[in-house]
């Protein structure tokens, strides 16, 4: 039988830290829609952990889905995978949006539409939670940064870590408050927005 799960190495390496992060962000209960799962790993890994919280994976690719389902296979508060393009409208109701690792390997437009999907889908006082690399007033906050921000615009112009302020001003215009600033390891950071 063909294993249709797929590996993301960085999952392994910051997923403990991203929980203990996530313990103290999100709702007590309620659904956690997961824009942008990619393996699926994460929404795994946090649905076997927080038990009290349902889980919604997400991708935009396709191809993507039957491993996600893979990786949930087996965990009654992990939804199926679903179609879905943070550049779109339609999301679905949740008490709790998050984003790991996407912003910076997709266009600028998936942030814009991440923060407007996020304020349609979320009731006041909703966590939009982000994890990843960003840039702090334009520049960046380490030298690996730099370098990974370089490979990923030559991949693709479009790409590359976003700043911070940015990031925050593009939330504040679909009505979130300014975000919590949570250091993680390796030169990353989670970004908690509530719904105002």
């Amino acid at each position: 039988m063909t294993d249709l799960r797929r590996h993301a190495p960085a999952t392994l390496r910051n997923r403990e830290p991203l929980l203990a992060t996530l313990r103290r962000h999100l709702p007590a209960t309620g659904l956690v829609l997961e824009v942008a799962s990619g393996s699926g790993e994460h929404a795994a890994f946090l649905a076997a952990a927080l038990p009290h919280l349902a889980f919604q994976p997400t991708e935009r690719d396709p191809e993507a889905v039957p491993g996600i389902d893979a990786w949930c296979a087996g965990l009654p508060n992990c939804r199926p995978g679903l179609l879905l393009d943070a550049t779109e409208p339609g999301w679905p109701a949740a008490d709790a949006v998050l984003c790991v690792n996407m912003i910076h390997i997709a266009p600028w437009a998936a942030t814009l539409g991440l923060m407007r999907g996020g304020a349609a889908s979320l009731p006041p006082g909703g966590p939009l939670i982000l994890y990843g690399p960003f840039k702090r007033g334009g520049a960046h906050t380490a030298p690996g940064n730099a370098a990974f921000d370089a490979d990923l615009r030559a991949r693709d112009p479009a790409w590359g870590l976003r700043d911070l302020e940015a990031v925050a001003e593009a939330a504040a215009a679909e009505g979130f408050a300014p975000p919590i600033v949570e250091p993680m390891p390796a030169n990353n950071l989670t970004l908690v927005f509530h719904r105002s």
